[in-house]
């Protein structure tokens, strides 16, 4: 026997194996004799259909060790270690990249079920989804055609259908503008666009809807499906690329970003929206609506929102029911979730609804809050009044303290009108200060948010903000803005105050960190609180106002608390006069607040929202500390957008550039009538004057490692020459300018040209005889040479 074919092991005896054999003798009139005993079947073709891992069969050990190296080469180039040919392989055929990625698409033809159910390789055909273009896309998806059933509930294929068809959106996009790719000519039948083919997979896995939308690995398929399909019904914040759960998510962020190899986005900003969609898509997506009313009961539906599976696609189900204004039938999946609120409302005298048990329980249930969320912001008026008495009037105050149903309390009090709010505003007011103590702010904020939108009861919203942190006297709101950071009442605040004095100890509790952090939720109702109209959001600014510099400065230095000024700049409701003051009391500190990663943005905001008056006299207090912002890692950003040198040696040249760039920027336009009026009559008083240019002293032996743009100064040289006098040829009088100061001398021309006392002087100059000059001019052409 040779050696290659022996193998390692006990030999096994031969009259062990054929003893169970020999045991029978062969009839000749038995026709199964030859295939041996009854209980001996050979079953290799059902094996396979019946193994679920790999019910297309397995990948061969080569070509998987192939794809782990086609794996490995294209996560190398997405990582960006060969970044320096990207714009010449988007057009080159011949590249590298191209070359390598057409040989294993070559490689992946005829096996592309088998690669997309295997445990390696199915995140390969992810990763060159991405790539692939809208040709061998479209090959990729008819490939796979007739297997959709089976594919979306595999735990590995399932994902390569979600990427196909996520990135099958863009593809869409381009054929709906009648951008098709060039196919080749070919026997083996047309090719159908994208549109067919997702059309053909929905009608493939229609039948199979209801049991897709249970099972776990199926459901995000028929996610992204829905998006696909109907993209208007969900908001641009919930739509996500991968529509995949956690603990799948977690997995694929370690896979590194996916993008396209043939692009240099690194997978930034790759999120494809559809504008338009085709009427077959609408259609389609009512069939979804309509198998699922069909083929489930009302207790069936009301089961899927109890389910962490299916509770996701009956979320979107209803978004799409009520974009195509079906919700508001009799039977809906609305009117069964509401437990027949849609039926109730459609009669001539509606009345008042019983309380169902089943959507009290929603109402605490972690997985179906989300549901009921979505059934009280997409229900129409009437059913929500419904609703709203039935459910929420009356316990008010036991539900938005609980930690789950407090979400769908504030969801409920986004779309409430008047008469709904004050009831709140009633029901609530000995129960505010328990939201700032259970650290669930979401009501209150829900709450003045409203008050904001509908320009109503707001002088209930600022006193139900002032009694949840217990403020009650004018000189107590001025620590509202601390109190309402660190989410603690003005007694706790001054203890945890009194305790970062040194005066007493401090527990365990008080010692930790956080407590003296500045917390997200407190930064977003404050953040609600300056949408108010004047002058119930003066609270705030008197408050933050009233703090010494250090606290400003450690705020402004804070992620969460700096939102808040930024949200005071650029709310429309607070006054100009108010804005400038607060921008104003960091004059002075500003060489502090720049002098740190989030303060430095902080700076800039409040400088490109000042007027050009207000910018000169931040620069000039910023002038003393200029080398130690140009040291500091921070601050060098603002000071050269400060632009300092400039404003020292040309201020008026400095202006001009402030003040066009605010009026390129639009800063300008939202003024009001008479603001800014002193500030800019001083300006135009400054520009008046013609001061006098300094001496230029050029900078000996200074180094420069690079040489930036030519900014507005120019280098040592164009400074020296730029002082040589030129004589301008102006209306009335001539005077010396630089020569990139044009256009500002003929400006200062035109204000001393209006002037009434010096016209005279103008006229006298112009009509003084000019012979004496030609006559010079002629003697010295005569003289010889």
């Amino acid at each position: 026997m040779p050696r290659e074919n022996r193998k390692r092991g006990k030999r096994s005896k031969k009259q062990t194996v054929e003893s169970p054999v020999r045991k029978e003798e062969p009839d000749s009139n038995n026709q199964y004799a030859e295939a041996g005993p009854s209980w001996i079947v050979s079953r290799p073709e059902e094996t396979e259909e019946l193994n679920s891992e790999a019910p297309f069969g397995y990948v061969d050990a080569d070509v998987k060790a192939y794809f782990r190296t086609v794996d490995t080469q294209i996560r190398n180039w997405q990582d960006g270690e060969d970044d320096a040919v990207v714009e010449e392989d988007q057009m080159d055929p011949n590249s590298e990249k191209r070359m390598f990625f057409n040989a294993a698409l070559t490689e992946m033809t005829g096996k592309e079920k088998q690669l997309a159910t295997d445990p390696d390789c199915s995140i390969v055909l992810e990763r060159m989804a991405y790539s692939m273009n809208d040709f061998v896309r479209r090959v990729f998806l008819d490939s796979l055609s007739g297997s959709y059933e089976l594919l979306v509930q595999h735990r590995f294929a399932s994902h390569v259908c979600q990427t196909l068809f996520y990135v099958s959106f863009d593809t869409i996009s381009r054929e709906l503008n009648g951008i098709f790719p060039s196919v080749p000519d070919s026997d083996k039948g047309e090719l159908r666009t994208m549109v067919q083919l997702i059309l053909d997979i929905c009608e493939e896995l229609l039948p199979y809807l209801n049991s897709l939308m249970m099972n776990p690995f199926a459901s995000h398929v028929v996610r992204v499906l829905l998006s696909l399909l109907c993209p208007a019904a969900f908001p641009t914040s919930e739509f996500q690329p991968n529509l995949r759960s956690k603990k799948s998510s977690a997995w694929k962020s370690k896979q590194g970003h996916l993008s396209s190899l043939f692009s240099d986005s690194k997978g930034k900003g790759n999120e494809v929206r559809l504008i338009k969609v085709p009427p077959e898509f609408d259609a389609m997506a009512r069939r979804f609506v309509t198998t699922t009313r069909a083929e489930l009961g009302s207790n069936e539906v009301r089961a899927l929102a109890a389910s962490d599976v299916a509770g996701p696609c009956l979320t979107m189900l209803l978004h799409i029911e009520t974009l195509y204004q079906m919700a508001d039938e009799e039977n809906s999946l609305m009117d069964r979730m509401t437990v027949g609120a849609i039926s109730e409302s459609l009669k001539e005298n509606p009345k008042d609804i019983q309380p169902s048990d089943y959507l009290g329980t929603l109402f605490r249930d972690p997985t179906s809050s989300h549901v009921l969320e979505t059934i009280m912001t997409r229900v129409s008026d009437k059913p929500f009044s419904l609703l709203w008495n039935a459910y929420l009037k009356g316990k008010l105050p036991r539900l938005s303290v609980h930690p789950v149903a407090n979400y769908v309390v504030a969801k409920s009090l986004e779309r409430c009108n008047s008469s709904q709010l004050e009831e709140v505003y009633q029901e609530l007011e000995g129960s505010w200060e328990k939201f700032i103590t259970s650290s669930r702010t979401s009501v209150l904020r829900a709450a003045i948010q409203r008050s904001a939108t509908l320009c109503t009861l707001e002088e209930n919203a600022v006193h139900a903000l002032s009694k949840a942190f217990g403020l009650l006297t004018l000189d107590q709101m001025k620590v509202l803005v601390p109190c309402a950071l660190h989410l603690k009442p003005i007694q706790d605040y001054q203890l945890l105050h009194k305790n970062d004095n040194g005066r007493p100890k401090q527990t365990e509790k008080e010692d930790s960190s956080s407590s003296r952090e500045a917390t997200v939720q407190g930064s977003l109702l404050l953040q609600t609180v300056l949408k108010l109209s004047e002058p119930y959001n003066q609270c705030v600014i008197d408050s933050f106002n009233a703090l010494e510099i250090s606290e400003r400065l450690k705020i402004s230095h804070d992620a969460s608390g700096s939102r808040i000024i930024d949200a005071l700049l650029d709310s429309p409701t607070i006054s100009q006069k108010s804005k400038r003051t607060f921008v104003m009391s960091f004059i002075g500190h500003y060489h502090e607040l720049v002098d740190d990663r989030i303060g430095s943005r902080v700076g800039d905001k409040c400088f490109a929202f000042a007027d050009t008056y207000l910018k000169e006299k931040i620069a000039r207090s910023v002038l003393p500390h200029e080398q130690a912002l140009i040291g500091s890692f921070y601050g060098k950003f603002f000071s050269r957008n400060l632009n300092l040198y400039l404003l020292r040696r040309r201020p008026d040249e400095w202006r001009s550039m402030q003040s066009s760039s605010k009026l390129g920027s639009g800063g300008g336009q939202n003024k009001k009538k008479g603001e800014g009026e002193v500030a800019d009559a001083i300006e135009d008083q400054e520009m008046a004057v013609v001061e006098p240019q300094e001496k230029f002293q050029p900078e000996k032996n200074k180094k420069r490692k690079r040489r930036d743009k030519v900014d507005a100064q120019g280098d040592e040289i164009d400074q020296v020459f730029s002082l040589a006098p030129v004589k301008f040829k102006g209306p009335g009088l001539a005077i010396a300018h630089n020569n990139k100061g044009d256009h500002l001398q003929e400006e200062k021309l035109k204000m001393l040209d209006a002037d009434p006392s010096l016209r005279e002087v103008f006229n006298a100059i112009k009509s003084a005889p000019k012979s004496d000059g030609k006559d010079r001019l002629k003697k010295r052409k005569k003289l010889p040479v």
